[in-house]
């Protein structure tokens, strides 16, 4: 007889071992299901390694410009193993305490590799071979993968996806990066930081494609001043892999050129993890290839929930866990659960200078038609930008000019990723531009070039 639980959930990692430990909070037996590692990619290969490698890039730079300050650093030696190690170590760390977490709250962690069988019905293949369980309720967190290019598919050698990008072998003289949304940005920030000669390649007309049009203009002038060379409205049509790099052909506006690099770093976005898990035989609905679902994350199959990339963008560890937190409260009766607002999920993006955003950009702002109130502040007149020596960025903000809803906020520059949750707790209070203009913020702080955003929005701009 199988055995039985409230909950099971598919997928360790964000959104999956959180639901998991919120539904044990909640007294419902539950149980986890994990093929590889818990904590899933963010914790193992995207979010926290990525963040650990450029911290060393971070030290990297203030070591170059350290005679800046008046500091004599001599000869400096950098060990590229070490910092991997050191990546390496904090996932490890974090992991571990999933697991605690996990067992903490009473949740079962099943090791291998899980499919519907039936509705509530799921099958594990693991180390002893395949095991039968049942559950009231089936949580889908099975997250997403690299989406491969058709002819530059990665090979693990010379044509990487961020799991090679993450454990180099040695430093690449040359790295040719194609996607500029977030994970091949921070790529092209840490290596052009360790000292790789990066090209940039993005289809779009700018980088970082889903940002504010202003931000993207900055981060690609910021980069081409350290030597990042960047190509938008361009395309690798053809790669070319010897022993000793690959040969790249570059279609764009300008017409063909032909790049020789190291190595190529594939970015295009993911695609989710959706095969082999036996959704068609249930009739699970899909849309663009990821699972649809409604508000309180249910699928049209009654019991089956999804949550994190698997359930659609924006593909972000946070969006996930609060996803799963939204599920499982929702379908254990939780009073005044609220449904995700996909709009205002708070995006990050970790390069140097940093990008932090929410809600609307202002092209599509004035696209909606409605009345807006613009307001925006350099980091170069903001006192403590100036005395930490990252004068580079700015704050902008974006007010329905009727309402005083906050409809946007667009950061780029130095800890802006530390200072955007501001203008979501704004939001989730519907704060409006009227009651923002009279919070007090400590000086000096990177923080006030907010206030004079929310203030400049209203022509009352103090500082410029």
């Amino acid at each position: 007889m199988s055995e039985k639980y409230d909950v099971l959930v598919i997928g360790g990692g964000p959104g999956g071992y959180v639901a998991a430990i919120r539904a044990g909070q909640l007294g419902l037996r539950t149980a986890l299901v994990e093929k590889r590692h818990l904590g899933g990619i963010c914790l193992n290969w995207g979010c926290i390694p990525t963040k650990a490698l450029l911290h060393g890039a971070e030290v990297a730079h203030s070591i170059a410009h350290a005679g800046e300050l008046g500091f004599s650093v001599g000869e400096v030696s950098f060990d590229l193993h070490k910092l991997v190690q050191f990546s390496r170590s904090v996932s490890q760390r974090l992991t571990s305490g999933v697991e605690y977490l996990l067992q903490k709250n009473g949740v079962t962690v099943l090791d291998g590799t899980a499919r519907l069988r039936g509705k509530g019905q799921v099958v594990v293949d693991g180390e002893g071979g395949e095991r039968d369980y049942r559950a009231d309720h089936v949580i889908l967190a099975t997250g997403a993968r690299p989406r491969p290019l058709p002819g530059i598919e990665a090979d693990g050698e010379r044509i990487w996806t961020y799991f090679e990008a993450l454990l180099p072998k040695r430093l690449p003289k040359s790295l040719l990066i194609i996607g500029s949304g977030a994970i091949g940005v921070e790529f092209a920030s840490l290596y052009n930081d360790l000292g790789s000669e990066v090209t940039l390649v993005e289809l779009a007309g700018q980088i970082l494609p889903v940002e504010d049009a202003e931000v993207s203009a900055l981060v690609r002038k910021s980069f081409e001043r350290r030597g990042i060379r960047v190509h938008t409205q361009a395309q690798v049509t053809a790669v070319q892999v010897s022993g000793e790099g690959v040969r790249c052909t570059l279609k764009g506006a300008s017409g063909e050129q032909v790049l020789e690099v190291e190595h190529v770093l594939s970015a295009a976005g993911v695609q989710p993890n959706v095969e082999g898990l036996g959704l068609e035989a249930l009739g699970v609905e899909l849309e663009r290839g990821f699972i649809k679902t409604d508000q309180a994350c249910r699928t049209n199959v009654f019991g089956l929930y999804a949550i994190g990339d698997v359930a659609g963008p924006p593909c972000l560890a946070h969006k996930a866990s609060h996803e799963g937190v939204i599920c499982v409260e929702s379908l254990a009766g939780v009073e005044g659960v609220h449904g995700l607002d996909r709009a205002h999920v708070p995006g990050c993006t970790y390069s140097r200078p940093q990008v932090a955003s929410l809600g609307l950009t202002e092209a599509a702002a004035r696209a909606s038609g409605r009345p807006l109130k613009i307001g925006k502040f350099a980091y170069q007149a903001n006192g403590k930008a100036l005395a930490s020596g990252e004068p580079e960025g700015f704050v902008k903000t974006i007010f329905d000019a009727e309402s005083g809803e906050l409809l946007g906020a667009h950061m780029v520059g130095a800890q802006v990723t530390e200072q955007i949750q501001g203008f979501g707790i704004a939001h989730a209070l519907e704060a409006t531009d009227d009651s923002l203009l009279s919070v007090i913020f400590a000086h000096p702080t990177l923080s006030e070039a907010m206030h004079e955003s929310i203030l400049a929005a209203n022509g009352r701009a103090l500082h410029q």
